[in-house]
């Protein structure tokens, strides 16, 4: 839960670094609020914005978070753009999203 916070009070910080475990942990914690949400928003119709906020107030913390964990996996921030290219794009992106820490000199962490 406490990656999920710090992902939220880090939001506009592209300078640090995110470990493996905090970057996957606030992923799943936001996956499971929108599932949360989508639900709720299915059930009444009045709250089906929830859902729509939710995914928009999620676009710099997430963006924040991954160019962090990148960061922290050795790789540049420009490799988020991966993400545009459809399919092969978002699957080269996961595979270095899940690469380990490395040191400031390109060390891996053991």
């Amino acid at each position: 839960m406490t990656e999920y916070i710090n992902m939220w009070k880090n939001y506009v910080n592209f300078s640090d670094r995110t470990n493996l475990r905090g970057y996957w942990m606030a992923f799943l914690l936001n996956f499971v609020a929108g599932v949360i949400l989508g639900i709720i928003a299915a059930s009444a119709a009045s709250l089906s914005f929830l859902s729509s906020v939710y995914a928009v107030a999620l676009l710099l913390p997430g963006l924040g978070i991954a160019v962090r964990r990148l960061r922290d996996a050795g790789k540049k921030w420009y490799n988020i753009f991966w993400s545009f290219l459809p399919l092969i794009g978002l699957i080269i992106l996961i595979v270095l999203l899940c690469k380990p820490s490395v040191e400031e000199d390109g060390v891996p962490v053991v």
